[in-house]
């Protein structure tokens, strides 16, 4: 790091700028003046480039020049594109094994199954679109039920509504996924009863969802149509009656000390900037890595988000399976994008590309810094049930709603969720917590931002921040508030995946 800029790998061609640049201001570590004024977060050449030469960042080639580029001008999406990425996979070349640490503790939920809650829930949860109003109107009368209202011990009751479940086909892969999902949702920990509200008449059968095993091994589920209640205002009184049994049970749990082996982390990024790979990823990645150390999972996911960068992942794969599998979702995903007349690099958003992103190379880069170095347990489908402890991976889209739905249905009990541009969400039952990239972003918005890493650009260090991550997952998992909790967030951003067509 000199004053105005960073280099984040000795064989890097570029710089990165680390305040707004004047042209011709002439920053230390670079040998002339900028050609043109550099925004922050954005690349500067270190020295001349030829038309189709890599750029080099991370050590890694993020694209190709689409045009001669001067020595100390600026790099982006007018002269830099898309190139060949690295397939040299290796898998397990670069597997290192944990050095286990003492098992920090929280105060959880425990549950019947052997899984530990972060909060205590109470779910209603739809199996079609055709219910969503229904489930808000329950929950709406819940809160005004003078029994509910007051009985302590519960976080709350949530209403899990969506778009699909009917209008699609009943039997193929967009099918699955949903039935993943609302059967991951039921037996999330962090609900302490489930309720589900059907329709009917969908595709998704509230007697397919319930006859596919027992959804909750407490036993504290229940289910209802509107239609085999008799109409709206029916099932509502049916299902207020059903919710004060429910509570009863939930509200009979308590925290209790349990290790950090029982949490299960979902890591995600959203609204990145230039600095979300040098600050909060990599601070994540570390404390992800002391979470694995200690017995605990952690996700990453965005499929589309690792694109380019998967070699890194594959190389600490713990066996040719686990490599293999992640690759699998790579091809998938070619094809996906392929058949539905999309690319690949269409990822970078114009808010990423304006905080200093260029090509999905160099955003995947970034990405993964959020997986730490630990090995790679386990590669799932989407919204799979997670059972392997340490670093794992989920296949999602890069859209933060829909990969945050796939990894609580999942397992995940809590998100820590990164972002440089200023990214505002919450996902009940799970809480959030949002690590800032840049001290610029926090300051303007600390009511939303849990914590900053702009401050490694002061000289924290990496390591330092991943411990205070930590500190503040414990503390979340034990019962402190996050920022998006206490503002309301999460009760509009259950997103299913909706693969198929729409009929």
């Amino acid at each position: 790091m000199a004053e105005g800029i960073i280099r984040l790998n000795a064989a890097d061609n570029v710089v990165i700028a680390l305040s707004d640049l004047a042209a011709g201001s002439r920053p230390a570590g670079l040998d002339g003046p900028l050609v043109q004024p550099i925004p922050r977060g954005h690349k500067i050449a270190t020295h001349a480039l030829a038309k189709g030469e890599n750029v080099i960042r991370y050590g890694q080639i993020i694209g190709q020049a689409t045009a001669e580029i001067p020595a100390f001008a600026h790099i982006h999406s007018h002269n830099l594109g898309m190139a060949p990425h690295s397939d040299d996979y290796a898998i397990g070349a670069d597997l290192r094994p944990v050095t286990p640490l003492p098992p920090r503790i929280f105060q959880g939920y425990h549950r019947a199954d052997g899984t530990v809650g972060t909060r205590n829930y109470l779910g209603i949860l739809t199996s079609v679109n055709c219910s969503g109003s229904v489930a808000r109107f329950i929950a709406e009368a819940a809160e005004r039920d003078p029994y509910l209202s007051a009985l302590p011990g519960l976080d709350g009751i949530v209403p899990i509504v969506h778009q699909t479940g009917c209008g699609m086909s009943g039997s193929n892969e967009g099918y699955q996924t949903l039935m993943r999902t609302l059967k991951g949702y039921a037996r999330n920990p962090n609900f302490g009863g489930i309720l589900l509200v059907g329709l009917g008449c969908e595709v998704m059968q509230v007697p397919d969802l319930v006859g596919q095993g027992r959804l909750r091994p407490d036993g504290n589920f229940r289910y209802m149509t509107i239609q085999g209640e008799g109409g709206t205002r029916a099932t509502i009184d049916r299902a207020l009656g059903v919710l004060r049994e429910m509570a009863q049970v939930a509200a009979r749990a308590r925290r209790a000390p349990v290790p950090v082996s029982h949490l299960m982390i979902g890591m995600q990024c959203g609204g990145s900037d230039g600095y979300s790979g040098i600050t909060a990823n990599p601070a994540l990645g570390h404390a992800s890595d002391l979470l694995v150390a200690m017995g605990g999972t952690t996700i990453l996911s965005e499929t589309p988000e690792i694109y380019g960068a998967e070699h890194l992942l594959t190389r600490r794969a713990v066996s040719r399976e686990v490599g293999e599998k992640l690759l699998d979702r790579i091809r998938w995903w070619e094809d996906y994008t392929t058949r539905n007349e999309g690319e690949m690099d269409n990822n970078p958003s114009p808010g990423n590309k304006r905080g200093g992103l260029t090509t999905i190379l160099e955003k995947s880069l970034g990405a993964v810094a959020k997986g730490g170095t630990a090995p790679l347990s386990g590669v799932y489908k989407f919204a799979e049930p997670i059972t392997t402890p340490g670093f794992t991976y989920m296949d999602s889209p890069g859209y933060d709603p829909c990969s945050v739905t796939g990894q609580i249905a999942s397992g995940a009990t809590m998100i820590v969720f990164t972002t440089g541009r200023g990214s505002v969400s919450g996902y009940k039952p799970s809480p959030c917590i949002k690590l800032a990239t840049n001290s610029e972003m926090y300051g303007r918005m600390k009511e939303d931002m849990d914590i900053n890493c702009g401050d490694i650009l002061d000289g924290t260090s990496i390591e330092e921040k991943g411990r205070e991550i930590l500190e503040k997952i414990i503390a979340v998992a034990s019962g402190e508030r996050t920022l998006s909790e206490q503002l309301g967030f999460g009760g509009a951003e259950f997103v299913p995946w909706q693969i198929g067509a729409v009929m």
